[in-house]
């Protein structure tokens, strides 16, 4: 932390110069910018601590903590800016997808400095065989935000405008009240009809008024132009325009119902002891016991002894003719009698 708080070069400190700024450039090595004046002072210079030749101009903030982010934030930039071939442009997925790794090789490579010659080739060569394709995604991806700007500079309107109809609602509202009250007084001032039956019908007059307002609030403006599009370019309501687009849900047949069988275990052994009976059989005698953490969850040592016991004889009663015969009869039946009738 406090490597990277330090310029490599007057080993300033952020702690000792609360205002530092570190500044770093193409080669990911930062520098403060007291020292980037001094040793950049006629534009150009080289690295202290790479002697990579640099331009003053190049210098930026350093955004993150540690340089080598910001070195690789600024390749991968200006690597995606020749690079920016599309799916479409390819014909199979699989040839996008070995791009896409090639990309991410290339720029492994100039932010950790592997093969940067070859790697620079690569890149030139890159350029001079794509430069149409390139540009074309270019103006594409210029397009596409400027439209993106567009809707949301219409949204921000939208939503202004929608605000100052609230607001409007809100001060029409308070003026509808104030009238009602001053309304209320001078009819309870100067009518000779009943009191009880003046402040009746102003409270009918106002719970009328107040299941208005709700309905033309609700209602919108003339002058509001709703968007087709949501902020990121989606269409609004695309789920209920292709709702009937899809194929309908096939019948499916009345099947049986599902019936359990119980599974076949051939275990071909004499069968072990009860699990309840093996401690009182000292079976536990030459295995661990349990502790509490495996006992929390559910686990005893008389799991693992059953478990060694069905292991060790199961099989011992094994035999390839028995089990070839098992066979047999599973599959032809009409042996059996057949068998039985040389038996006789």
């Amino acid at each position: 932390m406090d490597d990277y708080q330090t310029c490599p070069k007057c080993k300033t400190t952020k702690y000792r110069n609360p205002a530092m700024v570190l500044m770093v450039n193409a080669c990911g090595h930062a520098l403060c910018e007291s020292c980037v004046e001094l040793l950049f002072a006629k534009g150009s210079g080289a690295c202290p601590e790479c002697k990579c030749p640099l331009r003053r101009n190049n210098f930026r903030v350093q955004l993150f903590e540690d340089p080598a982010v910001d070195k690789e934030v600024d390749i991968r930039k200006r690597i995606l800016k020749e690079f920016n071939k599309r799916q479409e442009d390819f014909p199979t997925l699989r040839e996008y997808n070995d791009y896409l790794e090639e990309v991410e090789t290339i720029i492994f490579n100039l932010v950790f400095d592997i093969d940067p010659t070859n790697t620079n080739k690569m890149i030139d060569n890159y350029k001079k065989e794509n430069k149409d394709i390139t540009q074309k995604n270019r103006n594409r991806q210029s397009q596409e935000e400027m439209e993106l700007e567009e809707l949301l500079e219409a949204e921000k309107a939208q939503q202004c405008e929608k605000a100052n109809l609230y607001v409007n609602a809100e001060l029409e509202e308070k003026k509808q009240k104030h009238k009602a009250r001053e309304k209320l007084i001078d009819e309870l001032m100067f009518s000779d009809a009943d009191a009880k039956s003046i402040v009746a019908s102003h409270v009918q007059a106002t719970s009328a008024l107040a299941k208005e307002q709700p309905k033309a609030a609700a209602q919108p403006s003339s002058g509001v132009v709703k968007s087709s599009k949501f902020s990121s370019g989606i269409q609004i309501g695309l789920r209920g325009q292709h709702t009937n687009s899809f194929l309908p849900i096939p019948k499916q047949e009345d099947l049986p119902l599902y019936r359990y069988t119980a599974p076949v275990f051939d275990y071909d052994g004499p069968p072990p002891p009860p699990i309840e009976k093996l401690g009182k059989l000292n079976y536990f005698a030459n295995i661990r016991a349990a502790n509490i953490t495996e006992r929390a969850g559910g686990y005893t040592e008389a799991m693992s002894c059953c478990r060694a016991l069905q292991e060790a004889l199961g099989g011992l009663f094994y035999s390839p003719q028995l089990t070839h015969k098992t066979a047999v009869l599973a599959t032809n039946p009409s042996t059996q009698d057949t068998d039985d009738m040389e038996t006789t």
